[in-house]
């Protein structure tokens, strides 16, 4: 059994837990280092205080029982998940409150409601999320790894950016580039020219950039399991003195957010020292989310550092420092850096500048 298994198990009693469902995806990978294809298909990777099993498509059983240390009950296609989730609860008998992955599908939680009417349904996350949030040496090794190659990927997209290129060629760019550098997968590479900055999870577009517009880039990709993720700027000829005076508010927000990490703080403080800088500077209307979320296995995962966020930071946390300042119709200006909570404050792990990038291409 994997040591985060065992880990997993231990703490149920505390939690109040009898058992965890999970579903294919990130919590799955972090506990036995694979996850099954996520599909319609019912598939579960039950933890009890006592042992585990795994409810498994057939078609997935040959590759994912050999990596679970529980007993596969496999089912085929025609039969469907029905017997095998009453041989399920033969062995598991019946738990009093279970655990499920906060991103099961809503079929897979009714089929488990089900299986088991008399018991009360809560979120994985609960157990979960405080192992996933500290990171382990190994883990900060594959950030930084992810990291670097955010960074590669940004280089690329300003390399080829120039006058006339449409959003959608500069994320093929980023994807790309991020797949040359290790990347297994790229779940998404934000391209954002002129207006279109100003929508902080924008879609790319076949909208060709212009000269004298501002370009944002938000990308990152999956290394090693874990994820990168970078946000910086660039100017398709000389900044104007407006978009300069933003990007500079920008940017002293990121540096008071990075000045605020520190193991003990509660994350509010990070927020609010980035939103503080913006907020006096007349803008605060216009910083519309949240400083950061935590980043590991998952792009987003907690902690989440918000306005109300109590949780302490701990030695081995990572996740972002992202404020931006955001003018619908005109631009917007969004500086990203991943930082991982030290003993003496935060390390931030891209290596590339904040200033703007100047584009005479």
């Amino acid at each position: 059994m994997t040591d985060r298994l065992t880990a997993l198990r231990d703490r149920l009693p505390a939690a109040g837990l009898d058992l965890v469902a999970i579903p294919p995806g990130d919590d799955f990978l972090y506990l036995v280092g694979y996850s099954p294809h996520p599909d319609e298909r019912p598939c579960y990777l039950f933890v009890g205080r006592d042992g585990g099993v795994l409810l498994v498509p057939e078609l997935n059983a040959t590759e994912a029982a050999p990596r679970v240390p529980f007993e596969a009950l496999p089912y085929a296609d025609a039969a469907g998940p029905a017997e095998a989730l009453r041989e399920a609860r033969r062995r598991l008998g019946t738990p009093r409150t279970i655990a499920v992955g906060d991103t099961m599908r809503a079929d897979a939680l009714l089929l488990l409601q089900a299986t088991w009417p008399e018991a009360r349904f809560v979120p994985a996350s609960t157990v979960l999320a405080p192992m996933r949030m500290v990171k382990s040496p190994e883990e900060i090794a594959a950030l930084r790894r992810a990291a670097a190659a955010a960074d590669a990927a940004v280089e690329a997209v300003f390399a080829a950016a120039r006058p006339g290129l449409r959003e959608v060629d500069l994320a093929r760019v980023a994807g790309e580039a991020l797949r040359a550098h290790g990347a297994t997968d790229v779940p998404f590479a934000i391209v954002a020219g002129g207006p279109h900055s100003a929508f902080p999870h924008h879609h790319s577009t076949t909208r060709p950039l212009e000269r004298g517009e501002p370009l944002l880039v938000d990308l990152g990709g999956r290394v090693e399991g874990y994820m990168g993720d970078i946000t910086r700027m660039a100017f398709l000829g000389a900044p104007t003195p407006r978009y300069r005076a933003i990007h500079a508010i920008v940017e002293e927000a990121v540096q008071a957010g990075l000045a605020a990490v520190r193991p003990g703080v509660p994350a509010r403080e990070v927020d609010r020292a980035a939103r503080d800088v913006i907020t006096r500077a007349g803008y605060g209307a216009h910083f519309t989310h949240r400083t950061g979320h935590g980043i590991g296995l998952s792009g987003h995962e907690p902690p989440s550092i918000t306005e109300t966020a109590d949780l302490p930071l701990q030695v081995g946390m990572a996740f972002s420092v992202e404020p931006g300042i955001y003018l619908v119709g005109e631009f917007g200006v969004r500086l990203e850096e991943i930082v991982v909570v030290t003993e003496h404050g935060g390390e931030r792990l891209s290596a590339l500048p904040r200033e703007v990038r100047v584009l005479e291409g």
